[in-house]
């Protein structure tokens, strides 16, 4: 099972993403990624929890039911299709998961056996005190990241099994296959262009947000954070911050300092109950309280990314690439009001990226970065 986006082979011509939020798919007919067919589903609040315990599928039949809507709306299934399936036949799938579901880790050895069946268990055994979770029964995947002056420098992915097979069950139930299964900011990093340049990434939700910096097609930070909002009920608020060396990739440098985890920052109270009566202008309203809240929080992780890409790499970041269901615009307002304002916010998805008329209002363009990295090869 792939689990991360290496570019080896063909993955499927279809793609599908699992939020909180809803669903996303989508198709292409090459590995070009000119995407010529996408569908979104939204869910209601609490169907989809990711986290890392089983239980991320908390009404699984809604869950599946959008899966099969979007893939069937993107796939064109017919009579054929139900032939095929009927025969045994079915479609494959790029399947991409929450980042809250993963972990997302840099490793360094010494030196490592070139054949994966032999470095698997060292990278298995370096997880065991790192993961919040059994590494014995995870699925474990790693990338090599750099090989230099002796020291072998992986990215590894893990993800809890029973979870893992929680999302494979609901496409296979939707009547697809799984093919490959990516977390959300990884697959959308694949569809960036490899530029000398380092690039600031931010993957965001109303309930996380995950921060990124890419140069050459080397991923030299990946922090993740959970702001509570559709994580596993009790679950406390988790953040993960994973980087590599940026400066002088041929020496240590001191380790970037931890971060506190983000939470209520004392933003004004907004009792919608008592002051709205329900309606649908009082979900809105409520909807549009969420997403200021969650860009201000999102504009403080971005902020400690630009502070980490400014030391580290002697230079400041003049754009901030935009993933996720939060939106550009959203979080162009919150970056400016948390002094920000130098930051070019765009998707990371352009109109370039997709057939004229593929894209409409219903499936804004940062939804899509997901599964259009999912389908480059």
């Amino acid at each position: 099972m792939e689990i991360l986006p290496k570019t080896l082979g063909t993955r499927p011509r279809l793609a599908v993403e699992v939020r909180a939020e809803g669903v996303v798919a989508a198709r292409a007919e090459d590995a070009a990624a000119l995407l010529t067919s996408v569908a979104r589903v939204d869910l209601p609040s609490g169907v989809v929890a990711p986290g890392l315990k089983p239980g991320n599928l908390v009404d699984k039949n809604l869950a599946t039911a959008a899966v099969k809507k979007a893939l069937d709306t993107v796939s064109g299934r017919g009579s054929s299709d139900r032939a095929e399936r009927g025969a045994g036949r079915l479609r494959d799938v790029t399947l991409v998961v929450p980042d809250s579901a993963v972990r997302v880790l840099f490793l360094d050895f010494d030196q490592l056996p070139t054949k994966t069946v032999e470095a698997l268990p060292l990278v298995r055994f370096r997880l065991k005190k790192l993961l919040p979770f059994d590494a014995d029964d995870a699925m474990v995947s790693y990338q090599i990241m750099s090989s230099e002056k002796g020291i072998v420098r992986l990215l590894a992915v893990a993800i809890p099994k029973a979870v893992l097979e929680e999302y494979e069950a609901m496409v296979l139930a939707a009547g697809y296959l799984p093919g490959a299964v990516l977390p959300s900011t990884l697959a959308a990093l694949a569809g960036l262009d490899e530029t000398p340049s380092p690039l600031l990434v931010v993957n965001a939700s109303l309930g996380a947000v995950t921060t990124a910096i890419v140069q050459a097609g080397v991923l030299l930070l990946h922090r993740s954070v959970d702001m509570g909002a559709g994580a596993n009920a009790g679950a406390p608020i988790e953040m993960l911050d994973t980087t590599l060396p940026l400066v002088d990739r041929e020496s240590s440098v001191q380790e970037w300092a931890q971060q506190e985890p983000l939470g209520a920052s004392g933003w004004e109270e907004y009792d919608a109950p008592s002051a709205i009566q329900p309606s649908m202008l009082g979900t809105a309203l409520v909807r549009h309280i969420e997403v200021r809240a969650a860009a201000r929080e999102v504009a403080q992780a971005v902020s400690v990314a630009a502070a980490y890409f400014e030391d580290s790499l002697q230079t400041t970041p003049e754009q901030l690439l935009m993933a996720g269901t939060l939106g550009a615009d959203a979080l162009a307002e919150a970056t400016g009001e948390n002094e920000l304002e130098r930051l070019r916010v765009r998707e990371i998805v352009d109109s370039g990226m997709m057939e004229a008329g593929a894209v409409t209002s219903t499936v804004p363009r940062g939804w899509l970065a997901g599964v259009r990295g999912a389908l480059k090869n």
